[in-house]
């Protein structure tokens, strides 16, 4: 199999003698809706790193309720806990947008942080990225309106596709938001009455990209240029 490394972005900053030792370990993978990567406290034997498809990264409580804390498409990587030192997490990683991507065993990746070469600093600048999304994502979910929490999320989610139509369901949009189904359909109602999106039958398509920035909170824009700041050759564009 051959991996197109330009499909995912850390992969694509991967150094030529890095990639020459890692390629031949990458193996494509169908990643289909709600298919679930890990679990919390599940030991990780594989990274993820996804191309086309985008997985959220969800904390869930005791009584079943769930909000996402992140989400990674073809910017990232699933399984940051590996190279962190944890090798397991508290987080619950779920396709949210199906697609494919590429998987690499986890003790192989991890050999090549510890040559702390190269990649160990691209790995921790992109985990310092995920780590302000998340920071970030929590302080939207506290302070801001559900309108402004969608429209993030919209354009979050649309930075990490190559297309501006994503297959979601309301309730799977609510599950992700932590809120009720009535509320998101309440905000994707007055969005596509702005002309912002267009919502048919579980297909989202962003129609004015620019209106929905404008009318987002603040938080998009810092994550996003946090990522641009730490990783300015690995942003989906």
């Amino acid at each position: 199999m051959i991996v197109l490394k330009e499909q995912n972005q850390i992969i694509n900053s991967f150094p030529p003698e890095e990639w020459r030792r890692l390629q031949l370990h990458f193996t494509l993978v169908d990643l289909e809706l709600g298919i679930v990567l890990y679990e919390p406290g599940m030991k990780m034997t594989h990274v993820f790193f996804p191309a086309t498809a985008i997985v959220s990264l969800l904390y869930g409580l005791e009584n079943g309720a769930s909000a996402e804390i992140a989400v990674v498409g073809n910017e990232g990587l699933v399984g940051i806990s590996i190279f962190m030192g944890g090798e397991t997490s508290t987080s619950r990683a779920v396709v949210q947008s199906a697609g494919f991507g590429y998987k690499i065993k986890s003790s192989i990746l991890l050999d090549e942080f510890n040559r702390s070469g190269p990649i160990m600093h691209l790995l921790l600048r992109y985990t310092q990225a995920l780590i302000s999304q998340m920071t970030q994502t929590a302080v939207c979910n506290r302070h801001h309106s559900l309108d402004q929490q969608l429209c993030r999320w919209l354009l979050l989610s649309a930075d990490r596709l190559t297309e501006n139509e994503l297959i979601m369901t309301q309730e799977l949009i609510a599950n992700m938001l932590g809120v009720r189904r009535e509320g998101v359909t309440q905000a994707a109602t007055k969005l596509q009455k702005a002309g912002l999106i267009k919502y048919a039958r579980g297909h989202i398509t962003i129609l004015n990209r620019t209106g929905l920035e404008q009318r987002s909170c603040e938080c998009y824009k810092v994550v996003k240029k946090e990522y641009d700041r730490l990783l300015p050759n690995c942003i989906a564009t």
